[in-house]
Formats: C-alpha cells, structure tokens, sequence
C-alpha cells in the first residue's frame, strides 16, 4: 500500500467496503506503458473500472479506449474522448448498439463470425473492422475461453468477404489471457496473425492493423515481470514474424495493467470462528466477499496481498479461510490459497487487498442481501 493511500485511510477513516485509487500510480503507470512500447497505441479497456476520474485523466494523458457497450461509449465521450479513438472491441454486439456506435462516430468495431459482420455491414457502413482470432491462454490467471475468436481459416473467408459488405478490413486481434505472467506467450499469436497478413495480401487485401489485445498484468502476490520485458518480447516477436513489415497500426488494451496496481480494498473483519474446536484454520468474514466486488477470487485465481493492521515484523500468523458477508455459500474467496493472517486479529480489524484498481467495482453485485455496492474514492 502505498503512502497517499496509506494517509487517506488514516486521516478519512472511510466506512468499508470501499475501494481507494491513487490517480497518480495510474499516471505513472500510463507514461511507463507508453514509454515502454511508444509505437504501439494504448486503447484503455475500459471494462476494467470506468470511473469517470479515470477516464478524464487517460484522456488527458492522451490514451484512446476498448469499449464493449454503447454506455461505456458514452461515459468515454463525456470524458472527452473522441469517437475516432474508440474501438468497439466486444464481438457480441445487438445491430441496434452498432448503430448507436455508428450514430455516435464509432468507426471501429471486431467480429469473429459471419453474422457479425453481417451486422457490420447494415448498421456500420464503410467502418474499419479487425477479426478476432482464437488464441492460447497458458500462463495467463485469469485464463480466457472459446468464447471469443475464431479459427485461422474463418478469420481469412471473413475479411476476405468485408469488403464484399461495404467494409474495410483493418486488422486482426487476439488475447493471450489476463493477468498473462509469461511475456513469451505472445509469439504463437503474433506468428499466426504473421501468417494471414500475408496469405490475405496475395489474394489482394491490405491489412495494416494488429490488435496485441491485453494480459498485463497487476502485481499480486506472485512477481511479474517489468512492462519493460513485455515491450522487448512483443517487439522481437513482431520483427520475428513480420521482418521489415511490421504493421504501421498496433494497438494494445492494457485495463488490469494499467489501472490494478493503483487501488486498494479496504475492508473490516465481521466475524472470525472456527467450525469445531479442533480445527486449525479459522474462518475470518469479512464485509466485502465475491459478490462485493471481489468476483475474481472464483476458483482462487486472481490472489490478491493482504495486508492488516496486525502485520508488525515477527507477529504470529495463523492459517485463515477468507469468506464475504452474504447468506450465499459461494461466497468464499480463499479456502485452498494458504493465506496465513495474524492470530491476535479481531472483530471489527482493517483488512486491505491490494492491487485492487482492476474488476473490482465493476464486478460488484448491486445490493445482493441489501449491501450497498462499494463505495469509492479517487484521490
């Protein structure tokens, strides 16, 4: 935890749950993305937390925008944003949130299927449009399914039919996984991508965009590597497959990346008990659970630090079972983890998840059980 947030919380005292983000660790980390990796365009996903602080801030620092909705189109363009610096890069879209888009000034949308396009072609007229490929996703947390892309085959019979339609194929995208720890997990699908760039110029299209996607990550209780390593495998990839023609438009969507490491979840421990008197792990409740906001902790795969009020050097720690405050039994966060928390914790005690900026808000349930949603503040 850092020190502004470490004071905001001393002297504010806020009620919890809540999620305090430093603006500032947001900024540092856009100018460390941007330097590491000027030639490629940072486009924000916005889905990670679309506060309005964050949004007028990237916009400030001159970032474009992921968006997935027709609302979050509209929050970027009430920022500031500019619809030429949107990209509509959810696969799933209803024809009439095309052509809100449209109306909007979107001139950038994703597919990876013949009826979206379909779409494409009545209700975005003339647009720029980059298929989705399916990619592998080992390595990655928070690993990605076959819910989104298609196949190297199906990829190249659609953007060979775009302009057939009245649209222009732009490019392709593809996701390695998020929270992606290994920086090497992007040669396969910079290779295949390689590979349809050129099969499609010999049969007479011109791509000139790739989309790297996003799967930087935040840094929980694993280490990850700098953005720095991200940048020099990327690079090396795309002069690996692509030689001297490298495509003059790249993009990547960096949200845990870019806005995880910069917020912090506090909250306070409701009950602590055991589930006989011979058990060695307590149970510690706490008011925020995955229905709170913490969604990511299903299956245990996002791990988040946790620091307490109790964590002095050489205080003894005790193994725990982390669980939110709901009458669901699924709300349990981290049973299999090994979290060990101090054992002179008690009732009413402070605990903070760290790198908590990304998903978190976003996830959280609209009053499940009647608990408010969380709270936030920007700072």
């Amino acid at each position: 935890m850092n020190r502004k947030i470490a004071r905001f919380l001393a002297d504010k005292q806020p009620a919890t749950p809540c999620l305090v983000f430093d603006l500032s660790a947001l900024e540092q980390k856009y100018r460390e993305m941007e330097k590491s990796m000027p030639e490629v365009r940072i486009y924000y996903a916005v889905k990670a937390n679309p506060a309005p602080e964050v949004l007028k801030l990237l916009v400030k620092l001159g970032s474009s925008f992921d968006v997935a909705s027709v609302p979050e189109i509209e929050m970027c363009l009430k920022a500031g944003a500019k619809p030429e610096n949107l990209s509509f890069g959810n696969t799933i879209k209803k024809e009439r949130d095309i052509a809100a888009a449209y109306a909007h000034g979107v001139r950038l949308y994703a597919f990876d299927s013949e009826a979206e396009l379909e779409k494409l072609a009545r209700s975005a007229p003339g647009s720029r449009v980059f298929c989705r490929l399916l990619a592998g996703s080992e390595g990655a947390e928070w690993p990605l399914s076959r819910k989104f892309g298609c196949d190297y085959v199906m990829a190249r019979d659609l953007l060979l039919r775009a302009p057939t339609l009245g649209l222009v194929p732009f490019g392709l995208s593809f996701h390695v996984g998020s929270q992606q720890r290994d920086p090497t997990r992007w040669d396969a699908a910079v290779a295949e991508t390689a590979k349809l760039f050129r099969e499609l110029e010999a049969q007479g299209i011109e791509l000139r965009m790739v989309n790297l996607g996003g799967g930087f990550p935040a840094r929980y209780r694993k280490r990850v590597p700098t953005i720095a390593k991200y940048a020099q495998e990327i690079r090396a990839a795309l002069l690996r497959h692509f030689g001297n023609r490298v495509p003059e438009h790249l993009i990547m969507e960096p949200g845990r990346g870019m806005v995880g490491e910069a917020g912090v979840v506090h909250s306070e421990v409701v009950l602590i008990s055991r589930k006989s008197a011979t058990e060695n792990k307590r149970w510690v409740y706490l008011d925020i659970g995955k229905f709170g906001g913490m969604a990511e902790t299903m299956d245990e795969s996002i791990q988040y630090q946790i620091v307490t009020g109790s964590d002095a050097a050489g205080a003894e720690t005790g193994p725990v079972i982390l669980a939110g405050p709901t009458c669901d039994s699924m709300d349990v966060m981290y049973e299999k983890a090994d979290y060990k928390l101090p054992l002179d914790l008690k009732c009413g005690d402070k605990v903070s998840f760290l790198s908590a900026g990304a998903y978190t808000t976003t996830y959280a349930a609209q009053s499940f059980n009647g608990f408010a949603p969380l709270k936030e503040y920007y700072i």
